[in-house]
């Protein structure tokens, strides 16, 4: 069972088609079906029903594919661990992040990391806290600088940086800004504009309004944080977002509640072997964690 043979039934069965994995791969449709087959021989199951333009996993499939990744896993710590005895600090590395924290807070360290270490390929991707946070749980990334999750997993290192404050504000004509202090029940009675219910933000803000015994009215969400910037500005509810994104355009509100601070940082696995590049990473990291404590 070779490994260029699970990336190929990894691809597929991800996205659903023969077509995309090959794309994902850089292969031809055929030399895809071909790698399947061979595995599919090796393993004496089928692994894919196809009807008509539909791919989907048969039992055997369904069985091998939490396998399948943790072969890969394995196979991935095993190389970088060889490659980290070399001591050179060189090669991939995968990070995530979300918009928020990509455009407002690491800037300046990947500045510095990019040209302390040219040898490096950095593969930033960027996504919602919440599926980066999955995607280093289940092994796809080495590490993720996002939105911290309130009650973090038990695998994963989680490693508070930053102190995000969440301000409360609407638009300059809103109702709200004709009501001097406000309380709670105040902001309750107008129809809010926040990240989506499945979001570690969503989750916070909502805790705070339960444990008053209160229930938000949410008119509109989406997870990007400039969005709904944009929304609460022509009007559209009042939100809570980073004091970080409070311009000129919005009206911060005094709300008589202690300040909401969501906590942004970085998170790896306890189990994974990390490259040097992601050790250097996660020195920059850590310093910047002292510098942050130092300030406070």
């Amino acid at each position: 069972m070779d490994t260029q043979s699970l990336q190929a039934f990894l691809a597929v069965a991800e996205s659903d088609s023969f077509s995309r994995a090959a794309e994902q791969l850089h292969l031809t449709q055929p030399a895809v079906s071909k790698r399947i087959a061979t595995l599919e021989t090796q393993i004496g199951a089928r692994l894919f029903d196809r009807i008509g333009r539909r791919v989907t996993l048969t039992e055997a499939g369904q069985i091998l594919l939490p396998r399948a990744r943790q072969i890969l896993i394995m196979v991935d710590d095993s190389r970088r661990a060889l490659a980290n005895l070399e001591g050179q600090i060189a090669g991939s590395l995968t990070l995530a992040t979300s918009h928020h924290v990509g455009l407002h807070r690491l800037p300046p360290l990947l500045k510095v990391y990019t040209r302390t270490h040219p040898e490096v390929r950095l593969d930033l991707r960027f996504l919602d806290s919440e599926q980066a946070y999955q995607g280093v749980l289940d092994g796809e990334l080495e590490i993720a600088v996002v939105t911290l999750s309130p009650h973090p997993d038990p695998q994963l290192d989680v490693v508070p940086i930053w102190n995000d404050r969440l301000c409360f504000v609407c638009a300059p004509d809103h109702p709200l800004t004709r009501h001097g202090r406000l309380t709670l029940p105040d902001l309750c009675r107008f129809d809010a504009v926040l990240p989506g219910p499945m979001t570690f933000t969503r989750s916070l803000i909502e805790s705070r309004f339960a444990a008053a015994g209160l229930s938000l009215s949410v008119g509109l969400s989406t997870n990007y944080l400039e969005t709904l910037k944009m929304m609460a500005s022509i009007g559209l509810g009042w939100s809570l977002l980073p004091e970080r994104l409070i311009g000129g355009e919005l009206h911060e509100l005094e709300v008589e509640h202690p300040p909401i601070q969501r906590q942004l940082g970085y998170v790896i696995h306890r189990s994974r072997t990390l490259s040097n590049a992601t050790q250097a990473m996660l020195a920059m990291l850590n310093t910047a964690c002292e510098h942050t404590s130092h300030s406070r």
